[in-house]
């Protein structure tokens, strides 16, 4: 290739031709493309540019330009947008706002390819043109809005688990976001969501708990617990993400599972925890008043059920096999 000499004005008002049509998908036109011509165009302006201008200077400015273009497109369209939106609007709107930032960044990443293949890798103290991608979206967006999505997230499901009808759709591609992120270096932001959860969950278990143990009898009790095991391991296959290393365990130990197994696992203990195992003995005594000469086949039973985990008997042990175990045996006793 013949170098062309661009000075340096003309070439940034060329490159901001690129960064103004980019930035129409992040506004809401994401069907927005360039032609081939238009990359040949746009790529060799910076190939020239960095080229013929050999100071690192002048290339530090394409660049900065490359950096400025994403913080500019965040300030201008991104915030206004997300920054008075609430719950699942918000979420809604996120999910979008990501996508499309993200197919905008990729077309801004190979206008710019020669830094990343050139300038970059001489400058180790340099962030790749993707990390910048990354990293201005999380430091400017995800983080300013990260407890609030949190709270997007837990409200959809807490009203799916009182029965109302969510999008669930949404609510997955949501929580992908937060994996996606993740996993580009720093804090793992699903984790700490799936901290947050779990708390919640105690919480919402520990009452059902007590409530039960006021008005139903202990077979409708444990009924119970099998119906809410149930539901949750169903929430986990259809929005809950499961963590990278599970699926690689999964995948060499199973070879067939469901990739949300770990995590129901992890909800089907606490669920089981706050309502059969920390309450045991109150179930015990509240059997014992109901039918005092079966005391003890009855605390039998529940000294199975205090020591049965996923792990015990053969590799398809579930919740539902012990439960059912246990309704089948609390049956012959009422």
């Amino acid at each position: 290739m013949i170098l062309k000499y661009i000075p340096l004005d003309e070439g940034m008002m060329i490159m901001d031709e690129a960064i103004v049509k980019a930035k129409k998908i992040i506004e809401g036109y994401p069907e927005t493309k360039f032609s081939g011509e238009e990359y040949q165009r746009f790529y060799e302006c910076v190939y020239f540019m960095c080229t013929y201008h050999s100071s690192n200077e002048k290339t530090m400015q394409l660049y900065e330009k490359f950096r400025n273009s994403l913080e500019e497109s965040i300030f201008s369209t991104v915030l206004p947008t997300l920054v008075n939106k609430q719950g699942a609007n918000l979420l809604r709107e996120f999910v979008v706002i990501w996508s499309n930032y993200k197919l905008m960044a990729r077309w801004l990443c190979r206008f710019f390819e020669y830094l990343d293949r050139f300038f970059i890798p001489q400058h180790i103290e340099l962030e790749s043109l993707n990390g910048i991608s990354f990293s201005c979206f999380r430091d400017l967006v995800f983080k300013k809005l990260y407890c609030r999505l949190i709270e997007a997230a837990l409200t959809l499901i807490n009203q799916e688990r009182e029965g109302q009808q969510i999008d669930c759709v949404l609510l997955k591609n949501g929580l992908d976001i937060f994996v996606e992120i993740s996993d580009y270096k720093g804090v793992n932001y699903y984790e700490d969501f799936e901290r947050i959860m779990l708390t919640e969950i105690s919480g919402y278990y520990s009452r059902l708990a007590s409530e039960w143990l006021l008005h139903d009898s202990s077979a409708e009790y444990v009924q119970k617990v099998f119906w809410c095991l149930n539901r949750e391991k169903q929430r986990a296959r259809q929005y809950l993400h499961p963590d990278t290393e599970v699926k690689i365990v999964q995948w060499y130990q199973l070879q067939i599972c469901a990739l949300f197994w770990v995590q129901s696992l992890v909800i089907w203990k606490v669920v089981r925890y706050h309502l059969l195992d920390q309450i045991a003995n109150k179930l015990m005594e509240k059997r014992q008043a109901e039918n005092s000469g079966m005391v003890t086949v009855y605390q039998e039973i529940l000294s199975k059920c205090a020591g049965m985990s996923l792990q015990e008997g053969s590799s398809s042990t579930s919740p539902e096999e012990w439960l059912s175990t246990l309704i089948a045996n609390s049956a012959h006793i009422c």
